[in-house]
């Protein structure tokens, strides 16, 4: 398995959840759940995608903007989930702003799916994609058992 295809796993599991968390309502214990699964996978995928994806990519100039870019809407997502963790669920404000989050996403996701990877291939030596491939899965299954402590800043 290649790095972009290991990603593109979890960005599926992350369409999936947002696509249930916009039809909830209120403080149903459906919608708690939704959030606590919604706001984990995009917390552990930001860490290990940025680690494993973006960084590498950093050092180079055919991909250096792109990674800067993918990044910064990693960090507007997490302002996004501080501020959803910070609103009542019943608000008409918390519903908004998920919808902000679930559109910002898939803007995300369609970026890298569409743009980024295609790049990434002629930079990434198909043996790197798939070392990358196994250092991001691993981390992925580890970061997710210990969540919320895995996550950097979050101790």
């Amino acid at each position: 398995m290649k790095i972009y295809e290991a990603i593109k796993v979890d960005h599926d599991i992350q369409r999936g959840l947002c696509d249930k968390i916009v039809k909830t309502s209120g403080a149903s214990e459906e919608r708690k759940k939704l959030w606590v699964e919604l706001k984990k996978e995009l917390e552990v995928h930001a860490v290990a995608e940025e680690r494993y994806f973006y960084s590498p990519l950093i050092d180079t100039d055919k991909m250096q903007e792109d990674a800067r870019h993918g990044m910064a809407e990693h960090h507007e997502m997490d302002e996004l989930i501080q501020e959803l963790d910070d609103t009542d669920m019943t608000s008409p404000q918390w519903l908004a702003t998920v919808l902000k989050l679930v559109e910002k996403v898939n803007h995300h996701l369609k970026d890298e799916e569409k743009d980024f990877f295609k790049k990434a291939k002629d930079v990434y030596t198909e043996d790197e994609e798939a070392a990358l491939a196994k250092d991001y899965k691993d981390t992925m299954r580890e970061y997710r058992k210990t969540w919320p402590e895995s996550i950097p800043g979050n101790n």
